[in-house]
């Protein structure tokens, strides 16, 4: 039987589902999706993207230490945008918070994230 720690941290906001912040098996964690919650309010950062991107990595590096890494130890990052032409601006935000080699990436349209956010990030880390 693998490992299993349930890691949660109140530097993240807390999950608004049947879910955990993260999951880390073994040397792997397995990042929940991030939308831009600011942790102390649970209220949507702002509307504009561009900071909607950075709550959404600072929420996302808050998990990432709170299981012992950093945002540099994800490996595999899935972006999720409810308009595509926002791509340039997540290549822009992305690049102020990982160094190459940059982990492997999807970035995805879709129609609608949880509470009309604009993007949502997930992740797999390795330690």
């Amino acid at each position: 039987m693998a490992n299993k720690e349930i890691i949660a941290t109140e530097k993240a906001p807390q999950a608004i589902g049947t879910y955990s912040q993260a999951v880390k098996v073994d040397n792997t964690v397995y990042l929940s999706g991030q939308i831009p919650l600011v942790p102390a309010t649970m209220q949507m950062v702002s509307e504009d993207f561009k900071e909607q991107v950075v709550q959404v990595f600072e929420n996302m590096k808050a998990v990432c230490q709170a299981a012992g890494g950093d945002l540099q130890d994800i490996v595999k990052l899935n972006i999720f945008m409810t308009d595509l032409s926002n791509f340039a601006t997540v290549n822009e935000v992305m690049a102020t918070y990982f160094e190459q080699p940059y982990p492997a990436r999807a970035a995805l349209g879709v129609r609608a994230l949880p509470k009309g956010s604009q993007v949502e990030m997930d992740g797999v880390m390795v330690l």
